[in-house]
């Protein structure tokens, strides 16, 4: 490799990792950068070593013997498929080196594991809202995505002699934000690919400069240097006015996510939207039987679905996006309590009848969960959320078996829990709130006033809403409000159902600086002569779980329901109960004119929409194959479109075989093959130029050259000819010059002669990537821009 291939090599890899940067939005944390450099370095690294180590290992078994021209020709694809190969070595050493031979080389059994986190990462893109979580799946295909990329770049770049062509690779990396995020990306997603692309174009004009003037000393900062700053100043400045104009996609995900429904399906009550209403499950004419539950205890607590831990000003209460890393397949166990809580070990045998969802519903805590008749691999556990859900699975025919450990924690515990300091994680991420009434606030400071520790915070909100005497009342239908804020609506005409009730306290809680989430799932149920709990839509409830240090999550329940459904929780009496009849201070309702409402999906409308994904039966190796392949087609695709549009250019001007016409077609022959002709030349110097070459000269001096025994008459020739033709058509009058068949069959036999007499690399080059489409292009652009420029320097001034 020559000094210009490995600049060009190293600057393609840099742009690509800098084009990269426009993925930083897509993910919640930066873990997606340390494979995505690692995925560049190999690229880069296999592109300079398959490059240098071909020519070495000809010569060392060939010795001087030239390369027969076949032969040649298939080192130009032979580097990108080598750079495939490694690219897949390296996907086999991050995420299925457990099988592969020496944790590096795939083996038949690493394909198929690696084939299975290629299959999650497509099911993670359907569950991941982004900012999305930096799951193996999703990283794998980010590195198929950017390896497919960096190929394509460092192919055009390198084997095409042409860097500025390769910036328009890209331009795919700035799709996945366009497409996936809703507002600004941020300024280093923008800035980045257009450093890049600078990068490219001081690449593309140094390799000109330096094929030119090959004698003289390069400087550093040169005349490609400035040009590719102010290209690079203007794609910036054109990406930051143009990306503020362009309409962004309504949803922010990479495609729906798990807690983005708007899900459609009918209301058939047999599973839980974690961002849509329990009003449609809970006003269903007739109720369905859901689930059967045999439990080891007489008096079992909530089966929770899904947590709902993140709070919108304008969609209320909704899921975050899941981590699906863990299978409740895996040893160990799911979500054990911190070893102060107390607690009580339960089992479950859940058989389902009617529920059909991705969330499983599961008891408090949960340690182990085994399906029966089924693979457990298919589902997941979220630790953040204590939520199992299915990939690409549903509870639909499941029996299952559950091993719990349910929280009973005493008052004094409870009251000794400290308070979480600001930099605890927990403390965090379950005290988000957007701008809430300042009514709201009041009327939290004036509850949590005499409050010493977050239990009595937590009990002075919960009494608030438990107390008969402050007039709150469970119901279905609920009167309109008036003040355009849900939350305030319901504290002040205090009617509501389960997720009102729900979805207030942990709003409230979390302003009172106490960590709180809703969660959504189902109560016990009644039980049945055998012994056994029937579960049905009615059954549908919200409640909160609060978190305290040292003792985890623990229920809440400010839901006015029926005794029979109700779940005991001793640390959290109702404040109306029979054994504490004292109803708490009540403080003033919220009056007055509100700010934007923080909670529309407090008071939904009636219709229950089920969470209804579409689920794949397809093998789980068809799916990454299939990316595989449609990547390879693509990465085909832009290969072969130059060498096609240069066949149709060189169709159109044979077609046309005017003079002018014929003598840019050669002109373009010696760009594509890398023949130095000069521009100012005149047409007899330049046949002269390209005869030296067909006869294989070392060089002309004095318009003699210096003959080899192989030559070609022909060419040199039809050289001749096509020149005097293009001088005798430069000063005859327009319209007078004429097609020639002759002319083009000389034509024919130039360019036979000048392909002939190149090496056959280089003969791959001109027809893989052929130079003369960028040159041509960039010189109709100047002379369109010098004409412009000349017309409005001339125009002629205005008369008066």
């Amino acid at each position: 490799m020559n000094r210009e291939d490995i600049g060009s090599a190293v600057a393609a890899a840099v742009a690509t990792l800098l084009g990269a940067f426009a993925l930083k939005p897509v993910y919640a944390t930066g873990a997606w950068f340390p494979p995505v450099l690692a995925t560049v370095v190999v690229v880069l690294a296999g592109g300079l070593l398959l490059r240098a180590a071909g020519p070495a290992l000809w010569t060392r078994f060939a010795g001087d013997r030239p390369v027969p021209g076949k032969l040649g020709g298939l080192a130009v694809p032979l580097v990108p498929i080598g750079q495939m190969v490694l690219v897949g070595c390296l996907l086999t050493a991050l995420y299925a080196p457990r099988d592969a031979f020496l944790g590096v080389i795939p083996t038949p059994t690493s394909i198929r594991a690696l084939g299975a986190v290629l299959s999650d990462g497509s099911a993670e893109m359907r569950e991941q809202a982004t900012p999305a979580l930096p799951l193996h799946g999703l990283l794998a295909l980010t590195v198929v995505l950017v390896g497919l990329v960096a190929i394509a770049i460092d192919l055009v770049a390198v084997a095409g002699r042409q860097p500025a062509l390769a910036g328009l690779g890209l331009l795919i990396f700035y799709c996945v934000p366009v497409a996936t995020i809703t507002g600004g990306i941020g300024l280093t997603a923008i800035a980045a690919p257009a450093a890049g692309l600078g990068l490219l174009l001081w690449a593309d004009q140094n390799r000109r400069l330096a094929r030119r003037n090959r004698s003289g000393r390069r400087t550093l900062l040169g005349t490609g240097t400035l040009l590719a700053v102010r290209t690079g100043v203007f794609a910036l400045a054109a990406g930051l006015v143009i990306g503020a104009l362009v309409p962004t996609l309504t949803e922010g995900s990479l495609t729906t996510g798990l807690g983005g429904g708007e899900g459609g399906g009918s209301s058939t009550g047999t599973s839980l939207d974690p961002v849509a209403a329990l009003q449609g499950q809970l006003t269903l004419p007739d109720p369905i039987d859901l689930l059967r539950v045999d439990a080891s205890v007489d008096d079992p607590g909530y089966l929770r679905a899904v947590s709902l831990d993140r709070y919108d000003a304008n969609k209320g209460w909704s899921l975050s996006n899941l981590d699906g890393e863990r299978s409740i397949a895996d040893r160990g166990s799911l979500a054990p309590l911190p070893s102060d809580e107390q607690s009580r070990r339960v089992t479950e045998s859940i058989t389902v009848l009617g529920h059909d969802d991705r969330f499983m519903p599961v008891p408090n805590s949960p340690l182990t969960v085994a399906v029966h008749d089924g693979d457990s691999r298919n589902w997941r556990f979220d630790e953040t959320t204590g939520t199992v859900f299915g990939r690409n699975v549903t509870t639909a025919g499941l029996s299952y078996e559950v091993t719990a450990s349910e929280p009973e924690p005493s008052t004094a515990l409870l009251e000794a829990s400290p308070a979480l300091p600001q930099t605890n994680p927990v403390q965090n991420q379950y005290t988000q709130l957007p701008l809430l009434n300042p009514s709201v606030a009041s009327l939290v400071r004036d509850l949590v006033a005499d409050a010493r520790t977050p239990y009595d915070k937590v009990r002075a909100i919960h009494g608030f809403l438990t107390n008969r005497a402050n007039g709150f009342v469970y119901s279905l239908s609920t009167a309109p409000g008036t003040s355009g804020d849900d939350l305030t609506d319901f504290l002040r005409l205090r009617r509501g159902y389960c997720e009102q009730y729900a979805g207030a306290m942990a709003v409230m809680v979390r302003a009172a600086g106490v960590p709180a989430r809703v969660a959504l799932g189902y109560t016990p149920g009644k039980e049945a002569s055998d012994g056994t709990r029937l579960i049905t839509s009615d059954d549908a409830h919200a409640w909160v779980e609060v978190y305290f240090a040292d003792l985890g999550w623990v229920p809440f329940d400010p839901t006015p329901i029926s005794a029979d459904r109700a779940v005991q929780l001793p640390w959290a009496p109702r404040a109306d109960a029979p054994q504490n009849n004292e109803p708490l201070p009540t403080a003033a309702a919220p009056t007055g004119p509100t700010q934007a409402g923080p909670t529309k999906q407090l008071d939904p409308d009636n219709t229950f929409r089920p969470l209804n994904l579409p689920q794949s039966s397809t093998a789980a190796w068809l799916r990454p194959t299939l990316l595989f392949g449609g990547g390879t087609l693509v990465l085909l695709a832009v290969i072969a479109t130059p060498a096609l549009i240069r066949r149709l250019q060189r169709r159109r001007r044979l077609s046309d075989g005017a003079p002018a016409a014929l003598w840019d077609e050669l002109a373009a022959t010696a760009v594509d093959l890398g023949i130095p002709v000069h521009p100012a030349w005149t047409p007899r110097q330049t046949a002269r130029q390209l005869a030296g070459v067909v006869n294989r000269t070392d060089g002309a001096s004095a318009g003699r050259a210096v003959r080899r025994p192989d030559t070609d008459p022909a060419a040199v020739d039809a050289l001749r000819r096509l020149a005097l033709a293009e001088e005798a058509s430069s000063y005859a009058r327009p319209g007078t010059v004429s097609a020639d068949p002759e002319l083009v069959a000389a034509l024919r036999a130039a360019r036979r002669g000048l392909v002939r007499a190149t090496p056959p690399r280089t003969r791959a080059l001109a027809v893989l990537w052929p130079s003369s489409l960028l040159t041509g292009a960039g010189r109709r652009w100047g002379d369109a821009l010098g004409r412009r420029a000349t017309g409005l320097t001339r125009r002629r001034p205005r008369t008066v």
